[in-house]
Order: structure tokens, then C-alpha cells, then sequence
């Protein structure tokens, strides 16, 4: 991703130095990245906004696929810390802990615009299937365990199994949160995340099963 074959030869505060210039650059790209795609925005534009030269941007980042690769990851570090902190710091009250994971999902899904989900799949795919991925383990590893704590405390149904739950929210969030589909539906990003939130959360509560179940 970075220069580290050229950090590696570096001293320590070459290495410092360049580790710093390689944050600034990703977090200037993520701004714009993720909110105005990255097709139109150049690493020319970024190089001038940054007061550095193209030469110095290209020798952090080899291409723009590379940074751009380097914003997923570390917006999924940010994702990743922000849970982890909710987790270390719940009570035992299971539902609130799922609540805080949906609106922190939910704050972050925000950040990504639909330009950066369209340039995403058009231009780079490899890295489409990433972002799928890296939501994934971050869904399978958080709320998996949620759902297995609350199946025990009888508070999440136990006649759906967590893996099956965890593929619901999946494919909900992939097949409503995406650009085409948020359009045709005439509905934000925050919408769209928030109604498949409340429709999931709903539905795996224990005592929440359909009428014509429990007509049975």
C-alpha cells in the first residue's frame, strides 16, 4: 500500500515522518473520497490541498486504487475501534448494547456518500468486495456475539439461529443501502440504514414472531 519497502531502509524518523505524511494523505482522501467519490478528485488536487508535490503524494501511494484501498481500510479501523469501545464499556443490558452498534454502524454508513459507492463499484470492484468483506467480519464478530449473549438471556429468539440473523442483516443492508436502490426508493443513506436497523431489530427480539405463527 505505502513506500514500506523505502520505510523499512529508513531510520526511525524517516520512518515517523513518512508514517505521519502517509495519515495526513489518507485522511484528506477520505474526505473527499467518501463523500464526493474518488473518480473526479485527482492526486494532483490532493498533492496542491496538502501542500506537498505529486512527487512526494506518489512515493507514499503508488496509484490512486492504492489510496484508495488505504481510505477502506482505514475507515474500517475507525469502524472497528469505535464497536470495540461499545463493547468494552456495556452493561449487561443486551439491547442497549445492540442499539449503540446500530447507530454507530448506522453514524458510519452515513459517511460513505453514494458517489464513493458508485466510483467503488464501477472502477474498482476488487476493492467493492473488500468493503463486502471487511462489513462482514465486523457484523459476524460484533452483533454475532450480541445475538448469542441475548439467545441465552431469552431476550433474541431462539428459533432463528445467529448465523441466519447475521445473514439477514447482511443482505438487507447490501440490497437497500446502495445507490441505484436508495434512488429508485427516494430515501437518504441515514433513511434507508435506519429501516432496515429498526426492521431487523424488531424482528429477532424474543415474543416478536409473526401472528400467523403464533396462530399455529
Amino acid at each position: 500500500m505505502t513506500a514500506s519497502g523505502s520505510h523499512d531502509r529508513a531510520g526511525p524518523h524517516e520512518a515517523a515522518a513518512g508514517a505521519i505524511t502517509a495519515q495526513r494523505i489518507v485522511r484528506a482522501a477520505r474526505r473527499h473520497f467518501l463523500t464526493h467519490g474518488f473518480r473526479n478528485v485527482t492526486m494532483d488536487d490532493l498533492a496542491q490541498e496538502l501542500g506537498m508535490s505529486k512527487k512526494t503524494l506518489y512515493l507514499t501511494f503508488t496509484s490512486k486504487t492504492d489510496l484508495v484501498r488505504a481510505v477502506v481500510l482505514e475507515k474500517y479501523r475507525s469502524v472497528q475501534l469505535d464497536l470495540e469501545h461499545i463493547m468494552s464499556e456495556r452493561s449487561g443490558d443486551v439491547l442497549d448494547a445492540l442499539r449503540q452498534l446500530l447507530a454507530c454502524m448506522q453514524r458510519h454508513t452515513e459517511e460513505i456518500q453514494p458517489p464513493f459507492v458508485r466510483d467503488i463499484r464501477r472502477e474498482a470492484p476488487e476493492l467493492f468486495e473488500l468493503v463486502q468483506s471487511l462489513r462482514r467480519d465486523l457484523i459476524q464478530r460484533y452483533f454475532g456475539k450480541l445475538f448469542e449473549e441475548g439467545r441465552r438471556q431469552g431476550i433474541i429468539r431462539k428459533d432463528i439461529s445467529t448465523r441466519l440473523m447475521i445473514e439477514i442483516l447482511l443482505g438487507a443492508t447490501e440490497a437497500i443501502v446502495n445507490p441505484s436502490k436508495l434512488a429508485e426508493l427516494g430515501l437518504s443513506v441515514k433513511a434507508g440504514y435506519s429501516t432496515v436497523v429498526n426492521v431487523i431489530l424488531e424482528g429477532v427480539l424474543a415474543g416478536k414472531t409473526l401472528k400467523t405463527q403464533s396462530r399455529r
